[in-house]
């Protein structure tokens, strides 16, 4: 069997999860939904989220350092509880990373729409044009040389996250000049309290949601025992920072007493920069954000291949475990990602809109994410109560509890229709992944193990 590439290092693993998290497009859109819940409080959730991440990210570096193959959570599980467990780990996974892709794509057209009406272009629904060419340019990088590709995401996220931190620099200024700086949005907010902190936690694991992309290359890294630990922490820290920030001066931009504007916005750093800023820099900001969205799609992308390619190895489908003869890369998976994500754009993106789709498809690739990660902290635990060391123990312990509770602020009190169905279209994904199961009672034995 060919094997994958092996020509990838640090930074093109911390370009990969970064891409996957894509900071600027989550700030363009999670921070509104944030505040839809918790109010003033949606910066207490993003720190609050940023340190459960953290956490459950601790769980993924003791794994990360001690085995070296694709598939992530399915590995690491699969090690753990058995190759039945990482299967089923892996299928969410999986149903991430292609949900997530789907969803970025239509932001993708959704930004540059919004960019072009500032300047009185309306293009309507031709936004579905734009989404369709930025995923059929990320299957043609993801299909080609990995090592291109993370390049290119790294450089895509960082130009738009400068945009940014930019902006809110000059909110600050400009909020601070006139005595508006506070430590309000670090205290729960008096209507919402601590329930809607913890419902904003959900949208702040959504913001972070695929920080654990680079331990699917592990077997395309050099010293990935290394190299994979070193990127998780730097970018779940870096992203974490950057969250809490953004999403602060999106608070203080608006004024405290206009947070019902703010979670009604469909483009708050759009209408950020009209206020403190010029037409232009609304225009960068919203081109920044389609950029954001490009490298999402690209690292989805190629995140999903890898999960898709490792599950194929384990006896999903031979024919998705092949690898490219010239790139190294698992050519196959990538375009079978590709026309999942493509079916999802054409058939469901159209009848909702681009942001609802994104919010629909995320809320559904989160949740399953939540059930991967519960998978990761509670492997981790059990093998700290077994001789890993009790600092494990209590690691893998406590991020079950933190990746609990959004679960379970998630759907109790039951969301307004439609996200009250989402739920349930998990609940269906892990039947069918059980149901492969059954069918193939081999599955899930990794033979690059």
């Amino acid at each position: 069997m060919a094997k994958l590439k092996r020509n990838l290092g640090l930074l093109e693993a911390i370009g990969l999860s970064l891409s996957v998290i894509a900071p600027t497009m989550a700030m363009a859109l999670n921070v509104s939904m944030a505040v839809g819940v918790a109010g003033v409080a949606a910066p207490l959730g993003f720190a609050v989220g940023t340190v459960m991440v953290v956490i459950v990210g601790l769980a993924f570096v003791f794994f990360s350092g001690r085995v070296s193959r694709t598939g992530s959570a399915y590995a690491y599980i699969g090690e753990t509880f058995g190759p039945k467990a990482g299967f089923l780990a892996g299928w969410c996974m999986l149903l991430l990373y292609t949900a997530a892709g789907s969803g970025s794509a239509a932001l993708v057209g959704d930004f540059l729409r919004a960019a072009l009406a500032d300047h009185g272009i309306h293009i309507g629904g031709y936004w579905l044009l734009f989404s369709v060419a930025a995923l059929g340019l990320a299957v043609v990088f993801a299909y080609r040389e990995m090592s291109m590709a993370t390049h290119l995401m790294l450089v895509l996220e960082l130009s738009s996250v400068a945009v940014i931190i930019y902006l809110g620099a000059l909110i600050l200024k400009a909020v601070g000049s006139e005595g508006g700086l506070t430590t309000a949005p670090f205290h729960p907010d008096p209507v919402s309290g601590w329930w809607g902190v913890g419902y904003a936690v959900v949208f702040a694991v959504l913001s972070f949601a695929g920080f654990e992309a680079a331990t699917t290359l592990a077997e395309e890294t050099d010293r990935p025992g290394q190299a994979i630990p070193l990127a998780l922490i730097c970018t779940v820290g870096l992203a974490g920072l950057f969250f809490v920030f953004a999403s602060y001066v999106q608070v203080v931009g608006f004024g405290l007493e206009n947070m019902k504007a703010l979670a009604a916005d469909d483009a708050p750093l759009n209408t950020l920069a009209l206020k403190y800023g010029t037409l232009r820099m609304a225009t960068a900001l919203d081109i920044a954000s389609a950029v954001s969205a490009v490298s999402a799609v690209l690292g989805t992308l190629s995140a999903g291949a890898r999960m898709l390619f490792a599950l194929g190895r384990s006896g999903l489908s031979a024919t998705a475990a092949r690898v490219h003869p010239v790139y190294g890369t698992p050519s196959v998976s990538v375009c079978i990602i590709g026309v999942l994500m493509l079916a999802g754009l054409l058939v469901w993106a159209p009848l909702v809109g681009p942001a609802s789709y994104y919010d629909d498809v995320g809320t559904i690739g989160v949740l399953a994410l939540i059930l991967a990660y519960l998978g990761v902290t509670a492997a981790a635990a059990y093998h700290g109560l077994h001789g890993a060391g009790r600092i494990w123990l209590v690691i893998g312990g406590l991020g079950t509890l933190a990746m609990a509770w959004p679960l379970y602020n998630s759907v109790y009190p039951a969301p307004a229709f439609p996200d009250n169905l989402w739920p349930y279209v998990v609940i269906a994904w892990v039947a069918v992944g059980a149901g492969l199961l059954v069918a193939k009672p081999g599955l899930g034995r990794d033979p690059g193990a």
